[in-house]
């Protein structure tokens, strides 16, 4: 077999080292999957290992799959045998087997964020707390977080200085909404996403044969995304290569972009530091963009003190200039991006699949959109309402869920009245009540209700329950597909949905039915061992939002930059390069946050193979208000060279935003002078913030004061003019000349 043949000298290098802990740090479009593929490979058909003993840990299913394939047209069908997957799915499928250790039912349910904070929501109700002061979105993400750092209810509430953090933001009572949380999901036996890491670690502390077990399995492990990693996800990974040390992780710390989420970039910047012997290599050649696109990137991610040092080259021919796009308003970047789109289609015989438009919050789509539409240009949105999102979708999936696992309350909740029983609100209180005072499982409850529901009710609550013992003995009797189909009838589901005869309510009908092909097709696969509801309801729970991406329709994609990580485009949009949009407003406390925006703009730039586009408006709609913008300071540090401002584009400047050096009507952004051979920025003179800058209370300020803003330095305030609820200063700046500022959102220190 001359696959090796196929690979670069490193590439090479890394496929080969199978032994002791090796560190792929792979740059952008270095051909990372592939190396990985071949690692598996040469590990199972040059070194002889039992596939069963490699585990390959990956952050989506789709990644883990395609990796799969690759191997298996490599070696066969014994690449099947590998324990491949997710963090998350791997943990459930070992949770599976060993939650009873931990005090959980082998059949537990999975929690999405929407069962998450409907559980939540009803805690704060039963707290008679302000459902504004505690928001469920921000409490699961406060808890998720504790999670993510391995900080169970019962630490959180010993800690003095969390405690005091919950107090500061005027939420007191949060450790005890984190502790009711994890009682109830006990109770419910269910986990949330989180609880799959958080318990896969107390598994391993508390049941040191379980690790060994695990440990002796396990000879070789490998993590991809390595830079993703949670404090939660890297601990299980090192105690499951303790004993052979076969540790080999792949990264790129210049990617690092989900700090929000609980990704700790040390885990590779320190990886060095728990493994000595360490054996490093690094990918540099990019296969993927033009040399512009890259020496780009390179000077982007350059800016930035913590990092793993290394140089990204392409052999790729130069390519085009990426070009830099001003527009008066964000509707009009909106018209400009459709209109390039179009020609661009046209003029070089490309897809709209070839396109994407990448913008730092989704509430920027608007305007692309309304452009898009009314060119008739084809687009889909990642990161939208997700087919397993409907309600539809999310009532059947109840169903099943409540009917495979019957103490699952957040089901219950769905599905006890729909279709209607008439059982109301005040009855279901009157379960739940029931079964949290008297310290029972929900389902015993439902299945005795006549002592605490009398009447109709009582009878109704009965017959649901005789119905879904019935349900309970299909599930054990039939496939997944069969058993669901079967439930989808006799619920009377599909009945209410079929005589819905509105466009809408056969879509949704429409909707149960590709449900239902989904599991035909799960049943059908000879790869899925376990056909039954509970196997399915596994993997669905664990869908990651890339692997739910399933839309073939050749379309322009339109996608924040989070979203776009892994993926390539031929030509790609990068909008709303404006200061306090990119780099965020929120992400300016510190450096480690202006170093993490600064690594999500080296990723959008690095998605495009041939063409690169950045557009920035004078002028943006933001929380309701027209705000005028100024260009983002990350376009001052592209290299000149690689960058050209796209003349037949540029628009009228807007006045009294920046000022303009060069001949009047000239195009391009600050700093941009004429020059004969091609249109570049210049370096800037960046200003230095003094190191007590700390921003001042602008409300009294007046003309004649001296201040310093961060970026434009030290000067004078001109005069302070009121526009209804806005107050802007005009202000002289010793180096960038005269600027008008809204105070509400200008950074300035008063100095006198």
């Amino acid at each position: 077999m001359d696959y090796l043949e196929e690979l670069n000298p490193p590439q090479r290098e890394a496929v080969e080292h199978t032994e002791g802990p090796v560190m792929i740090i792979a740059g952008a479009g270095s051909g990372k999957t592939r190396v990985l593929t071949y690692r598996i490979a040469h590990l199972i058909y040059a070194r002889g290992i039992d596939p069963f003993q490699i585990l390959s840990l990956t952050f989506t299913n789709k990644a883990a799959n395609e990796m799969k394939q690759r191997i298996e047209r490599l070696v066969g069908l014994e690449a099947r045998n590998t324990w491949m997957g997710t963090f998350h799915s791997i943990f459930a499928k070992i949770l599976r087997v060993e939650s009873e250790k931990i005090g959980y039912p082998s059949n537990f349910t999975i929690y999405d964020t929407d069962d998450s904070k409907s559980l939540i929501r009803t805690i704060v109700k039963e707290m008679r707390l302000d459902d504004k002061v505690y928001k469920p979105g921000v409490v699961l993400s406060r808890i998720s977080g504790a999670k993510n750092r391995l900080i169970s209810w019962q630490a959180y509430q010993a800690d003095p200085f969390v405690k005091a953090d919950d107090e500061a933001a005027m939420k007191p009572r949060m450790g005890e909404i984190y502790q009711r949380y994890q009682e109830r999901l006990f109770k419910a036996g269910a986990m949330d996403f989180d609880d799959l890491l958080f318990n896969t670690n107390v598994l391993f502390r508390d049941h040191i044969d379980v690790l060994n077990k695990y440990q002796q399995r396990f000879k070789y492990v490998m993590v991809d995304e390595f830079q993703d990693t949670n404090l939660s996800q890297y601990l299980i990974t090192k105690k499951l290569a303790a004993v052979h040390q076969n540790i080999c992780v792949v990264g790129d710390d210049a990617q690092s972009i989900y700090a929000f989420r609980g990704a700790d970039i040390q885990n590779i910047l320190n990886f060095e530091k728990d493994y000595p012997d360490l054996f490093v290599v690094k990918l540099e050649q990019n296969y993927r963009s033009t040399k512009t696109i890259v020496e780009a990137a390179n000077s982007i991610i350059d800016k930035n003190k913590a990092q793993l040092k290394k140089t990204v080259w392409t052999s790729n021919p130069n390519g085009d200039l990426i070009e830099l796009i001003k527009a008066a308003s964000d509707n009009e970047e909106g018209r400009i991006v459709a209109t390039t789109i179009f020609e661009e289609k046209n003029n070089k015989k490309l897809q709209n699949s070839d396109f994407a438009v990448l913008y730092r919050t989704n509430s920027q789509s608007r305007a692309i959109e309304e452009a898009l539409r009314k060119m008739n240009l084809t687009y889909k949105i990642v990161g939208g309402l997700s087919f397993y999102q409907r309600k539809e979708i999310k009532d059947l999936m109840a169903y099943l869920r409540f009917t495979v696992n019957p103490m699952d309350e957040e089901a219950f909740k769905r599905i006890i009245n729909y279709p209607k029983r008439g059982i109301g609100n005040t009855s279901v209180e009157k379960i739940l009540v029931a079964a949290y005072d008297h310290d029972v499982p929900l389902w015993e409850v439902v299945q005795n209700p006549f002592p605490f529901l009398g009447g109709r009710a009582g009878s109704a609550v009965d017959d649901f329950a005789t119905m879904i013992k019935a349900f309970q003995i299909e599930v054990q009797r039939k496939d997944a597909y069969e058993a669901a189909s079967s439930i989808a009838k006799q619920s009377g589901l599909l009945r209410e949905l079929y005589e819905d005869k509105t466009i809408e309510g056969l879509n949704r009908y429409e909707n149960v039915q590709e449900l239902l092909n989904a599991m035909k097709e799960y049943v059908d696969n000879p790869e899925n061992e376990d056909k039954s509801l509970g196997a399915f309801l596994q993997e669905i729970a664990l869908l990651t939002d890339n692997d739910r991406d399933k839309d073939t329709t050749d379309a322009i994609t339109l996608m924040t930059i989070h979203s776009a990580k892994g993926l390539e485009f031929k030509q790609v949009f990068v909008v709303g390069m404006e200061e306090d949009l990119f780099p965020s407003q929120m992400m300016m406390q510190s450096r480690e946050d202006l170093e993490e925006e600064r690594r999500l703009f080296y990723v959008a730039t690095t998605r495009a193979m041939d063409k690169l586009y950045l557009t920035y408006a004078l002028s943006r709609y933001r929380f309701g208000r027209l705000l005028n913008c100024e260009p983002s300071r990350f376009l001052e540090e592209i290299d000149p060279a690689c960058i050209k401002v796209n003349k037949k584009m540029a628009t009228r400047e807007m006045p009294g935003v920046f000022r303009r050096e060069g001949l009047p009507g000239s195009t391009g952004f600050i700093g941009i002078k004429k020059k004969p051979e091609t249109r570049r920025p210049t370096q800037m003179k960046v200003h230095t913030p003094s190191p007590d800058f700390k921003p001042s209370n602008t409300n009294n300020l007046q003309e004649g004061q001296l201040v310093e803003h961060p970026k434009f330095g030290y000067g004078k305030v001109l005069k302070i003019e009121v526009d209804g609820l806005n107050r802007k200063a005009t202000i002289q700046f010793e180096h960038f000349g005269e600027k008008t500022l809204l105070l509400s959102f200008a950074k300035l220190r008063i100095i006198d």
